[in-house]
């Protein structure tokens, strides 16, 4: 076993852990590695700056130090690693998300405090992003996608599946198209998603019929369409 010296004397950065931690979790946790990441996630976090504060799985990886205290072998650290944060997302401490970035998907983890909370509900709404710059970690998405919004106010919820099919569908379609569809949906009281993309096929393949107007050239509308997705 190695010694510890002790701390030292003076004046020395410390890390503020919610005192629910001791009284609630810590009497929970009974697997080492799950307390490690736990701990490891406060400090962390604590050191990194801005409103928005989340670890992204390569991070805590790529600490040797860290790594070796969960197994002297690169592989099975790895696995404990993994285990160890699955067994804290899955007690509720620490928040999980996937995202696409430049490099591919990366696990993001956020403390379930109300911050980390509000933080997922961002990313998943698609007010922010991380960054590649991990000097700059965050991008903040001040115009929020107004098909998030219309989709929030007319048809329900948004979960991650369901803003990245919006993501999809404001990318294939004219905006005042998904907004007609997501108020004929309304009004025909049919509040889904699928409802919505199977009218806005019907228009991309057979023509948009404006609402009140005379059906208009069919050629033209997909011609309309058509153009639109060239710009």
């Amino acid at each position: 076993m190695k010694g510890f010296s002790g701390f030292p004397a003076g004046k020395v950065r410390t890390i503020p852990v919610p005192d629910q931690f001791f009284t609630d979790l810590l009497t929970q946790i009974d697997h080492l590695g799950e307390l490690k990441v736990t701990l490891y996630c406060f400090w962390r976090l604590a050191l990194k700056d801005g409103k928005i504060r989340y670890l992204r799985f390569n991070e805590i990886i790529a600490d040797e130090n860290f790594m070796a205290s969960l197994s002297r072998n690169a592989r099975e650290a790895g696995e404990m690693l993994k285990d160890s944060i699955e067994r804290a997302v899955a007690r509720g401490t620490l928040l999980h998300v996937q995202v696409e970035s430049a490099t591919g998907v990366e696990d993001l983890y956020f403390v379930n405090t109300p911050k980390g909370r509000a933080a997922v509900d961002g990313v998943t709404k698609g007010e922010w992003r991380p960054t590649t710059d991990d000097g700059i970690p965050v991008e903040v998405l001040i115009d929020r996608p107004n098909i998030f919004t219309l989709y929030e106010q007319n048809i329900g919820p948004l979960t991650p599946l369901i803003a990245d099919e919006l993501r999809d569908i404001e990318s294939s379609y004219p905006a005042e198209w998904v907004e007609e569809a997501i108020s004929e949906a309304v009004q025909n009281n049919a509040r889904s998603l699928r409802y919505v993309s199977r009218i806005l096929e019907n228009w991309k393949a057979k023509g948009k019929v404006d609402s009140g107007k005379s059906r208009g050239n069919t050629e033209k509308n997909r011609r309309k369409y058509l153009d639109y997705l060239d710009e």
